[in-house]
């Protein structure tokens, strides 16, 4: 069982909550948060819409199809995104900040630019703008705690999330498949932290915690399950892990939502490596090396690297990338 976290014990307890919060992203890179302050109705009220746009017809909400959005955002069909060059068996709305597109792009620059929005429901724009910037709040403040548990300033991190930080949320269906038990493929995530809100009463989430040893993350209620991505591990010479997870297929006749939260810096931020105490640093396992998942200090290159490999299509249609065979 992953460690259950109260962030609402954090201001009459710090030392307590940030001793809690280092270890449990040291051991497993993975926790369940509670008392982070947004209501269970928020939580209904999100799944609900989420439910409702994936009920619409395919032509429907084909009319904001990621395929037509150079910044990789909109809906992407079913079996329309890749994990390790395999399908994943799942259909999502990529949202990221609203912004303008930027002239004459070059690389990750091309991630910016504004969002595919669906019409239907009519709510959807306003409430997951507003999940999103109450997650970021909730996001900005597990940093602050993590860097003065790493022995840092509290406002270490504040500067690469001070202009422009590039979040991204997913809005996920994973309906069950006889024929793929891929959800999604073994992976890490390529930002900084992430919060996911797993639809209650659902399986399929599974964090590796050996070298291949699995265990479930089962939804907790009330709870974001929270995991750390790999600018933490490299900010924190591998003392913080980003712990490969994998999401299989439910049941066939069955699906899930879940929505994924991304709490990423700017693109150009680069996250700086922290001097541990010796303490810490003694027991740090360093940045994993992966030649075929290398990990960049800058966050836009980390993201651009992840989104052209998961959406090959997109990346091939608008930025003229041929997947690697």
């Amino acid at each position: 069982m992953l460690h259950v976290l109260d962030l609402s014990t954090a201001d009459a307890d710090p030392d307590a909550f940030r001793s809690a919060v280092r270890e449990a992203a040291h051991t497993h890179g993975f926790f369940y948060l509670v008392g982070h302050g947004i209501d269970s109705d928020r939580f209904d009220e999100v799944l609900s819409l989420a439910r409702q746009f994936f009920a619409l017809p395919d032509e429907d909400k084909n009319a904001i199809s990621q395929l037509d959005s150079p910044h990789f955002r909109g809906w992407s069909r079913l079996g329309g995104e890749l994990t390790n060059g395999a399908v994943d068996w799942r259909e999502q709305i990529d949202i990221g900040p609203q912004r303008p597109v930027v002239v004459d792009a070059e690389g990750y620059w091309n991630l910016q630019g504004p969002n595919l929005w669906p019409t239907n429901p009519p709510r959807f724009r306003r409430a997951f703008e507003r999940w999103s910037d109450d997650l970021a709040e909730v996001g900005l403040r597990l940093l602050r705690h993590w860097a003065v548990s790493l022995g840092a300033p509290e406002d270490y991190f504040d500067a690469a999330f001070a202009d422009a930080p590039a979040t991204l949320m997913k809005v996920v269906r994973y309906p069950g498949s006889a024929d793929n038990p891929q959800g999604v493929g073994a992976h890490k995530d390529s930002g900084v932290l992430t919060l996911l809100l797993v639809e209650p009463g659902s399986t399929g989430l599974q964090v590796q915690t050996g070298d291949d040893t699995w265990i479930d993350a089962p939804p907790l209620d009330g709870a974001f399950i929270v995991n750390t991505g790999e600018l933490l591990e490299v900010a924190s010479g591998g003392y913080l892990r980003a712990t490969r997870h994998r999401v299989i297929a439910p049941e066939p006749g069955t699906d899930r939502i879940s929505i994924p939260y991304f709490f990423n810096p700017a693109l150009d931020a680069v996250i700086d490596i922290i001097d541990l105490p010796a303490d810490l640093a003694a027991q740090a396992h360093g940045v994993e090396a992966d030649p075929d998942n290398p990990i960049f200090s800058t966050y836009g290159e980390n993201a651009w690297k992840s989104r052209t490999r998961a959406h090959p299509d997109v990346a091939q249609r608008h930025h003229g990338i041929t997947p690697a065979r």
